[in-house]
């Protein structure tokens, strides 16, 4: 008697059965909320641009901006995992356990600290820039020592430096006073987000994602071994500083948006590999849809299970995502791969 074996399975199934699943998710977050909306009410955003009533609005002006924001952060972090797993072969990579979020904070806190006037484009160009400071200190901490870039001592690392940043962007807001404006990108939250932003947002992270999935062949070269990759003729060199920049584009990229954000890297692409495979062509395409997915889930959740108060999504996020990190550890890494 065959037994069902999800690798059995086309690719082009899998990815249709997961936008399917993104479509009805992003419908369900549409729906549920503090406000009482119905289906109609949601096409009616969507198609209809000359209905005004309150709900159409409230739809289309906050909810909808919201969920838009959530679809684009949780792909760009998704992918960003992915890659850092990938170019690492680290089952533990994740741009918030890595430092790249919690740099990307320091620099948003120092930057509406020093420079208060500076626009919405200014603060995230300051945060690809903390990204890739919080990024080169964790790197560089574990390569001070032979064998330092074991999973185990990157991820103690990365521990190390969010904390020591996440100290001097919690020390900045106290001296200047802006503790609450820099919590609430901390909080990981998508509360009022604008089409101005998500105009800004959505080229960038849209370009990284595009970017990673034509460099998905090398990446699964590379992952695999570089040795291999060298002997391919493969330019790693070339490659790793190119993906680096992606990752940098895509964290930097949603942290101005809704502040640190760790585990959604971690999560989604070891579930990935369980569907999918091994192979980043694959991967790539199917962590941004089950990354926009589950941030939707996730900010559906924290809006509804305490209405009309709000739970920080982020919240809810790490209610899952720790006990998911500690089964990668326990299993060493090959808990869902």
């Amino acid at each position: 008697m065959k037994t069902f074996n999800v690798s059995n399975i086309s690719f082009t199934y899998k990815l249709i059965a997961a936008t399917l699943v993104f479509a009805g998710m992003f419908f369900v977050a549409m729906i549920l909320g503090a406000a009482d909306t119905t289906i109609r009410d949601v096409w009616l955003a969507l198609t209809s641009f000359s209905t005004s009533s309150d709900k159409i609005l409230i739809l289309r002006e906050i909810r909808l901006p919201r969920e838009v924001a959530a679809i684009f952060v949780g792909a760009g972090l998704s992918v960003a995992g992915a890659i850092m797993q990938g170019m690492t072969r680290n089952p533990l990579a994740d741009p918030g356990l890595l430092g790249l979020t919690a740099g990307a904070n320091a620099a948003l806190a120092i930057t509406l600290a020093f420079f208060p006037s500076l626009n919405y484009y200014g603060i995230m160009v300051a945060c690809f820039i903390g990204a890739a400071i919080g990024a080169g200190m964790v790197f560089g901490i574990g390569a001070m020592k032979r064998g330092g870039f074991s999973p185990l001592r990157i991820v103690l690392a990365g521990a190390a430096v969010s904390a020591f940043l996440f100290a001097i962007a919690e020390g900045v807001a106290l001296t200047f006073k802006l503790s609450r404006d820099v919590s609430m990108w901390t909080a990981g939250g998508i509360i009022g987000t604008t089409w101005g932003q998500l105009q800004l947002i959505i080229p960038l992270i849209s370009v990284g994602i595009i970017l990673s999935i034509y460099l998905s062949r090398q990446l699964t070269i590379l992952s695999l071994s570089e040795e291999v990759a060298v002997g391919l003729g493969q330019k790693i060199i070339a490659v790793k500083i190119i993906l680096f920049i992606v990752i940098i584009l895509l964290t930097g990229a949603s942290v101005a948006l809704v502040g640190n954000m760790a585990f959604i890297g971690l999560m989604v692409p070891h579930i990935v590999r369980a569907i999918v495979g091994t192979d980043y062509r694959f991967i790539l395409p199917m962590s941004a849809l089950v990354g926009g997915t589950f941030m939707m889930l996730a900010d559906t959740v924290g809006r509804t299970i305490n209405a009309p108060f709000e739970t920080p999504v982020a919240a809810i996020v790490a209610i899952v995502g720790l006990p998911f990190f500690l089964i990668i550890v326990r299993k060493g890494g090959k808990a869902f791969s």
